[in-house]
């Protein structure tokens, strides 16, 4: 069914990148939703304050304009003194749906949403500005998301933007739940859908948020919810409208959002949280979590067969560019027979720089870190690549600070190769057909797709290029998988057994390194090498079978041909 409300020209203007061909697929599988005998019914909350009128009246039809019926208009005027916009909302309520709050003092729109929430009698709150534009169906997807997962609380979709000309553009295709990309910035936003007696039980919208009050409610509603009650129903279902003075055309223009947001992750975060900070772009944030008062012992663990000159970079880069003081370096000798890399390890061990493990058997990546764990002296371990080349002095700060959160697994890294483009900003399940890095190749202050680049967020993989992680978890999924996946896919493979464990897995743009990747092992040349990569491929596949291609932490209308998130 086509959203007869949406001006025409958005269906016929030219849209780059495909996202034209993902309108129609979305609009043939909405289309079909059979609605018949849903009930449950929508509160759409509306404050206004002096709005276009023109495109006032867009919204108000594209609420008209749902397929879904059982829906109730709540629209609150604050106090606009605007008589053309008084005589249009009075001739609304003829239809017996409307409802329209006249406020006699602006009071902003927290008390403005709060006198809507105040009468609404829907089952669920659904959060609309006063010109952007619901998609026919966003109503019917929502109802049926609900009918699917009855003990939802918080639902959310995706969204695009609507430009001066009418165009929609800049598709924003999010993730399931992930919660340290909420922390990191507001990611769920619009469709957002709540349930009306969550928000009543945290009162409502607060008074001094103004600017991300929708960001403070959600982080106020999600710590009353389970994970599993927050529903993303992946269809663009809401058109934020991209026009002078909103967010939408430009963050700058509403600046003291950022700000409101900061104090609303300060508050819902204070018992849990050192201090939180603005990030590294307009509306970002990083939450810096406490490291453990006894500041444990990490084991760094460096495998290397030979390789003076990398091991030297690394080692002497670890030792000059790191402020958290409690940690040990295994360096892991695999059948060195340069007597020079022999001498340096020799000489490190005798400086007390590290300690030298011998693993004299052949190359396997898995065995060797499997092997140098059990070694450890530490709690907690990082896996380390000889290649490796640190960037940030507090690298092991964050990684510590966020993998001793008890439901936090992994903790991985941004990694540039050394001309500065990215090697990797975590992994993505499916790519390629296995994994992939997100945004390989970008340049190095990109801030990738709708900031990805730039924030800390969960992620279903991370490379053990460098990859930190507690020792009782890595015991407690049998650590890397030595028997099938020697050298490919075993970090992907294990970070896939700690997320199905229950942990969730992270990666930080803060946590920032050189790799000079495969300089000391080499690529997949011979006949040999490209027949053990082509047995882990198939293991990975058969293992984790179609999980593989649904990474919760992606998008189903994102590609799995390439690493930089265009559209599928």
């Amino acid at each position: 069914m086509a959203c007869t409300f949406i001006p025409k020209v958005f269906y016929e203007t030219p849209l780059d990148g495909g996202y034209s061909e993902i309108q129609t697929a979305q609009n043939s599988l909405l289309s079909v939703i059979n609605t018949a005998h849903y009930q449950t019914g929508f509160s759409i909350i509306v404050p206004t304050y002096q709005p276009d009128l023109s495109l006032f009246k867009e919204m108000v039809a594209s609420v008209i304009g749902q397929r879904y019926t059982h829906w109730q208009l709540v629209i609150v005027d604050d106090a606009s003194q605007n008589a053309e916009l008084t005589d249009y909302l009075d001739s609304l309520v003829e239809d017996t749906r409307i409802s329209v709050i006249q406020r006699s003092e602006n009071g902003h729109i927290s008390l403005s949403s709060n006198d809507g929430l105040a009468i609404a009698t829907g089952d669920y709150i659904v959060l609309l500005d006063h010109d952007d534009l619901l998609h026919c169906d966003a109503l019917s997807a929502m109802a049926e998301a609900i009918d699917k997962n009855p003990k939802a609380k918080i639902l959310y979709s995706d969204e695009d933007k609507i430009t001066h000309k009418g165009e929609r553009a800049f598709p924003h295709f999010k993730p399931q739940w992930n919660r340290d990309l909420l922390y990191s910035l507001n990611y769920i936003s619009h469709l957002g859908v709540y349930n009306r007696s969550l928000v009543e039980s945290v009162g409502g919208f607060r008074v001094g948020f103004e600017g991300s009050q929708d960001y403070d409610l959600l982080l106020r509603c999600i710590a009353k919810c389970g994970d599993e009650q927050i529903i993303h129903v992946p269809y663009v279902l809401y058109h934020w409208r991209a026009v002078e003075g909103s967010t939408a055309f430009s963050e700058s223009e509403k600046s003291y959002s950022c700000t409101a947001g900061l104090k609303a992750l300060q508050d819902a975060l204070a018992q849990q949280v050192e201090s939180v900070e603005i990030g590294k772009l307009a509306n970002t944030y990083k939450v810096n979590w406490p490291v453990p008062d006894d500041t444990p012992l990490v084991s760094i663990i460096i495998p290397t067969k030979n390789a003076k000159k990398l091991v030297k970079q690394c080692i002497n880069s670890i030792y000059k560019k790191t402020l958290y003081p409690k940690f040990e370096i295994l360096l892991v000798d695999n059948q060195s027979d340069d007597l020079a890399s022999l001498d340096y390890f020799k000489g490190l061990e005798a400086e007390g720089k590290i300690r030298l493990i011998s693993y004299d058997k052949s190359f396997n990546y898995s065995a060797i870190n499997n092997f140098a764990v059990t070694q450890a002296n530490g709690d907690l371990i990082v896996l380390m690549n000889n290649d490796i080349e640190i960037i940030s002095d507090t690298w092991l700060t964050d990684m510590v600070a966020n993998i001793s959160r008890p439901d936090i697994g992994c903790v991985g890294a941004k990694l540039y190769y050394p001309d500065g483009k990215l090697q990797h900003g975590g992994v993505i399940t499916g790519l390629g057909g296995v994994a992939g890095h997100s945004h390989k190749y970008f340049p190095k202050s990109h801030p990738g797709y709708f900031k990805r680049l730039q924030v800390v967020q969960n992620l279903s993989a991370v490379t053990v290029a460098c990859l930190a992680v507690r020792k009782d978890v890595f015991e407690e999924v049998g650590g890397l998988n030595e028997k099938y996946l020697t050298i490919a896919f075993n970090d992907v493979d294990f970070c896939l057994k700690v997320k199905q464990a229950g942990y969730r897995n992270l990666w930080s743009p803060y946590i920032e390194m050189v790799h000079h990747e495969s300089i000391s092992r080499g690529t997949e040349n011979t006949p040999e090498k490209q027949a053990r990569f082509a047995s882990e491929v198939e293991y990975m596949k058969k293992t984790w079978s179609k999980a593989l291609l649904n990474d919760p932490c992606y998008s189903e209308w994102l590609t799995l041909d390439r690493e930089d998130f265009t559209l599928r």
